[in-house]
């Protein structure tokens, strides 16, 4: 039986990675696959640095404790481009262990076509993000114009403190 863990990650607090994981479950169930582990988080893949999770799982990859991790699709890995996911991909592959997306079943061909597929799903990813940012913002100058301003009222402050978020190299790549 082929040792795989499964990775989840959904954007944000108000979304559920169980989701994920029950259909990645029943896909290693129907493949034969022996799930050593689930690595979940609730990060934005936009922000490098943060997917702490995503970090121990190159960690227990390079210890050698699965071959495949089934993810539900590429974006979940990285938004930040083609790069950051072949780079990943490609690290994973020199600790022997394969990345199989749910959504994207060409991950399972062997050969280098896939490579260039990998950078062709980096970039949408990429591409799709930034037009999410492009329509929110949109919205934001909208309601500004309206004179509607989202967020907290002035004034107020963070009953917690807040994480301080900062552009730096993803927390997988510090391994």
């Amino acid at each position: 039986m082929t040792r795989a863990i499964i990775y989840a990650r959904v954007s944000g607090e108000e979304q559920d990675p169980e989701n994920q994981i029950m259909v990645l479950t029943e896909w290693a169930r129907q493949r034969c696959f022996e799930v050593m582990g689930i690595y979940q988080e609730q990060e934005s893949a936009w922000h490098n640095g943060h997917q702490h999770e995503l970090a121990k799982l190159v960690k227990a990859a390079k210890a050698g404790r699965f071959k495949v991790v089934l993810i539900w699709s590429l974006d979940r890995l990285s938004r930040a481009g083609p790069l950051a996911i072949l780079t990943l991909i490609n690290r994973l592959g020199r600790y022997g262990v394969r990345v199989y997306s749910h959504q994207e079943p060409w991950t399972e061909a062997p050969g280098d076509f896939a490579e260039i597929l990998y950078a062709i799903s980096g970039w949408v990813a990429r591409f799709e993000s930034q037009r999410i940012s492009e329509r929110t913002k949109a919205g934001l100058a909208k309601a500004a114009r309206q004179g509607r301003y989202p967020g907290r009222p002035q004034g107020t402050q963070d009953k917690k403190k807040r994480k301080k978020r900062s552009a730096r190299v993803p927390a997988w790549a510090e391994l």
